[in-house]
């Protein structure tokens, strides 16, 4: 299913998210148990089943995606912009995984930020933990409270503790 935010504010229909394609309004496949909420600051917050929340930035291009297809959000394929995503920890739950062109990042139980840019994605966790891989190719780092990573096609994925000004841009941008 894919979300462009300018769309995502009539795209909330009871408790299921629809698609409405351009010209023609369409469902694609439901994924069960989510409810879309635009913001005063332009952002979008997706409520999924299991208290999973997504915020996204105005302008944000993903794709809410059910890996195991239980009918329920597990994944989200992000090309554009930023999400901030929380996904408490549940027993028995699979690890949520945000991939972009560069990386993917997954987690079980946890508050992280992940934004892609053209050509560069970048990973930020607030809360608990979160393993980053580049999408192609080898190399992977595992973040904690306050660090973050630049992935890029190539060179090295090194965890720095991000500045408050970093954070604090980013997180505007969120309207947090």
């Amino acid at each position: 299913m894919r979300i462009t935010l300018a769309r995502a504010g009539s795209i909330a229909f009871a408790g299921t998210l629809l698609l409405l394609l351009a010209g023609a309004a369409a469902a694609q496949p439901a994924i069960s148990g989510c409810t879309s909420t635009p913001t005063a600051q332009g952002t979008q917050t997706l409520r999924c089943e299991a208290a999973i929340t997504i915020v996204a930035e105005s302008g944000a291009k993903f794709e809410l995606r059910d890996r195991n297809r239980d009918g329920h959000v597990d994944s989200v394929e992000l090309s554009s912009k930023a999400l901030l995503l929380e996904v408490p920890k549940k027993p028995g739950r699979a690890r949520f995984n945000v991939t972009t062109p560069q990386a993917i990042a997954a987690v079980r139980g946890t508050k992280w930020a992940v934004d892609a840019e053209s050509g560069k994605t970048s990973v930020f966790v607030v809360d608990g933990r979160v393993s980053v891989a580049r999408s192609a190719g080898r190399g992977s780092v595992v973040l904690g409270p306050g660090e973050g990573v630049d992935v890029e096609t190539s060179g090295d994925l090194v965890v720095k503790r991000w500045g408050a000004a970093r954070v604090a841009a980013l997180m505007a941008r969120l309207g947090q």
